[in-house]
């Protein structure tokens, strides 16, 4: 081909690579069809392999401007393979057929006319000499006839000391037995040719790698004659297998084991015998993106770099493996563990050696690691299984304070896997309205009637049965999905409240419903409230908001507008909880509140009126006066005996909530309860 030619199918090849690697689903046949291609077009030396490989290496991600990511990084090294994989095939099959073709010549040279042989001998003769490829014949008692120049430089022997060897003094020490297995049976007679992937020691030390193929030459009796020995030289392809098998299995900026060696090892640890145990150390760097975040990200990898060298150094031994697994975290494999005491103390000295600072871009910057454990025997056991388990067990260890080390507990992760299946499910559960309210009075404590009932939200699952709420508000809190439950349970609790108010009338009592921070902090709030105040015909009046302590002096420094807007709609504001927070008086005289829920904790000091605790008692009363100062009603929770009922309208308490007036019941009980009533 012509320049132009060449250049024309390198740049087709070119686009053909960049499809592969962006291929989705990902493929690399193309990449091999390439390497294949490469030897078509007569690009067979190992400086053609090396330069493609190394134009294909580590610029190709930042010359497509493609993130680095190790699934990046891995489809690169699936490519580089691929091709090596179709070079090297190619190359290979080129290699056979030039072989296929000296042992013909071989053949003829044995089986022609005088002529023939003469002809055949001569161009035996110049394929001999001239071939790439090393070749050697030799008698049946494994004496060394001929060889040509190119078996000379693989093994670095000269003709001359060549033929004052045998075939087994050129063997290397390290050959499988199978490879003598298979030369002794040639030489016997009981096989006509075998293949080995091979090296041979030369005598300054070094070694050649060789594909070999030798093959038995018999007379016209048929009885062996002679063994012809044919070998190519395939030392740097098989350097650049290592090479990308290195590239492929270990973390390119820490040179550690990746995330693919890792679980081969973990794999093969699993498949020991019966009883065995293993252990996993999984550590993550406490506050590793601050540094990222603050100082950049070469600073990071840098970091990174010296603490994999601290680690790699206080984790050693043959049964010990520690990886990178991307980002900051790594973990430490104990194949054959002696147990949880061995597992703790690889853990203690992995921590130990992050104490001393490290000295990254000139300055000293100081990094500690949280690091879950598991410990167990193997059996029944599987890669994922215990990575996920030390996954979990390194969040209790960060949760728990960070810079130490957890173990895992099996009770603590049911419980937490029990608490995800909840969460999981709660979708669902509002779809399918597995969730109802219940509604506890509120007893005015002067006129003895109900003026209030609070709507509280239960659960009824459809396998675990009826769940409260400390069961389920949590996990709704932490999802979001405590927005569209809040909604749910006003909607619901408003139109029980306007059912009432039509059979009732000036006696139904108003509604309290609480907020959760997530809800008080929802744009939609006061548009929702008013949307669902609408819906049902409620009048604003009969409803009330409760919002903890906690969460009302949480938005100190943010607007108010949707508290004071539903104030100014005439829905009530109550502050639930009072007293167990950390107010700020001045702050509050500012809010939209119209009463204050002392929270049962107080009341609790009130059981016995001989019992009474004096300072309970003041502090409760203090609660009282404060709140009819800001012109505020009072609400105590926790009301459970008679003692404290009366000591708390003495107090001039308004409203008291608890079991002694009644316990939360289902929205029929509470309108028996309002129908005796009333009567």
């Amino acid at each position: 081909m012509t320049s132009a030619e060449v250049e024309q199918r390198l740049r087709r090849h070119t686009d053909e690579l960049l499809e592969s690697l962006l291929s989705d689903p990902f493929d690399t046949t193309a990449a091999r069809d390439i390497g294949a291609g490469l030897v078509t077009m007569h690009f067979t030396g190992a400086e053609s392999l090396a330069r493609t490989i190394e134009a294909l290496g580590e610029g190709t991600l930042p010359l497509l401007r493609i993130e680095e990511t190790i699934e990046w990084r891995s489809r690169v090294s699936s490519i580089q393979a691929a091709v090596c994989s179709g070079f090297m095939r190619a190359a290979h099959k080129r290699t056979l057929d030039e072989q296929e073709a000296i042992r013909q010549a071989v053949l003829d040279a044995r089986d022609s006319v005088e002529q023939a042989l003469r002809t055949s001998e001569a161009r035996f003769r110049a394929i001999f000499a001239e071939a790439a490829i090393g070749i050697g014949i030799a008698d049946t008692e494994s004496r060394i006839l001929e060889t040509n120049t190119s078996l000379q430089r693989i093994v670095g022997r000269d003709d001359e000391e060549l033929q004052s060897m045998t075939v087994y003094e050129l063997m290397d020490p390290d050959d499988a037995d199978e490879v003598w297995h298979q030369y002794e049976e040639l030489v016997r007679g009981e096989r006509e040719q075998f293949r080995v992937e091979k090296p041979f020691t030369r005598p300054d030390g070094s070694k050649r790698w060789t594909e070999l193929i030798v093959s038995l030459l018999r007379g016209e009796n048929k009885l062996p004659l002679y063994q012809v020995a044919m070998m190519e030289d395939i030392t740097d392809h098989k350097l650049l297998q290592e090479r990308l098998r290195h590239q492929a299995l270990h973390d390119p900026l820490t040179g550690l084991p990746n995330r693919s060696l890792f679980l081969q090892r973990l794999e093969r640890a699993l498949q020991g015998n019966t009883g065995d145990r293993v252990a996993l150390c999984y550590l993550d760097l406490d506050g590793f993106k601050t540094i990222n975040d603050s100082l950049g990200h070469p600073v990071g990898d840098d970091l990174l770099e010296v603490v994999a060298e601290r680690l790699a150094a206080s984790v050693q031994g043959s049964d010990r493996l520690i990886a990178r697994m991307g980002g900051d975290e790594f973990v430490v494999l104990i194949e054959g563990s002696q147990g949880t005491d061995q597992a703790i103390e690889v853990a203690e000295q992995v921590l130990e050696s992050l104490v001393e600072p490290f000295r990254v871009a000139g300055q000293e910057l100081s990094i500690m690691g949280s690091i879950g454990i598991v410990e167990r025997c193997i059996d029944g056991q599987t890669a994922a299984g215990l990575l996920r388990d030390a996954d979990v067990t390194l969040y209790w260890a960060k949760a728990d304070g960070k810079n130490q080390w957890a173990l895992f507990d099996t009770e603590r992760n049911a419980a937490e896997v029990a608490q995800f299946q909840l969460s999981a499910r709660m979708p669902a559960a509002l779809e399918h309205e597995e969730f109802y309210v219940e509604y506890q009075p509120l007893i005015d404590l002067h006129e003895q009637s109900m003026a209030g009932v609070e709507a509280l939200v239960r659960w009824w699952h459809p396998e675990l049965g009826r769940l409260g709420p400390d069961r389920f508000i949590g996990l709704a809190e932490e999802t979001g999905w405590i927005v569209s439950l809040g909604r749910w349970v006003l909607r619901r609790a408003c139109w029980q409240a306007t059912q009432w108010q039509r059979e009732f009338g000036t006696a139904a009592p108003f509604v309290s419903v609480n907020l959760a921070v997530r809800q008080s902090r929802d744009p939609r709030l006061v548009s929702d409230v008013a949307e669902i105040l609408a819906e049902t015909g409620l009048p604003p009046s009969k409803l009330q908001l409760e919002l903890t302590e906690s969460a009302v002096m949480d938005t100190a420094d943010e607007p108010l507008e949707a508290l004071h807007a539903l104030s100014r709609m005439g829905v009530r504001i109550a502050i639930d909880d009072f007293g167990t927070g950390y107010s700020n008086l001045a702050y509050l005289r500012r809010l939209p509140v119209h009463e204050l829920k002392i929270a049962g904790s107080f009341t609790e000091g009130l059981r016995e009126v001989a019992g009474t605790d004096p300072i309970n008692a003041r502090i409760v009363n203090t609660l009282v006066d404060l709140a009819h100062t800001l012109g505020l009603t009072v609400t105590a929770e926790g009301v459970e005996t008679h003692a404290q009922a009366q000591c708390l309208t003495d107090m001039g308490c308004e409203t008291g909530q608890g079991w002694f007036f009644a316990r939360p019941c289902s929205a029929e009980t509470l309108r028996s309860l309002l129908t005796s009533g009333t009567d």
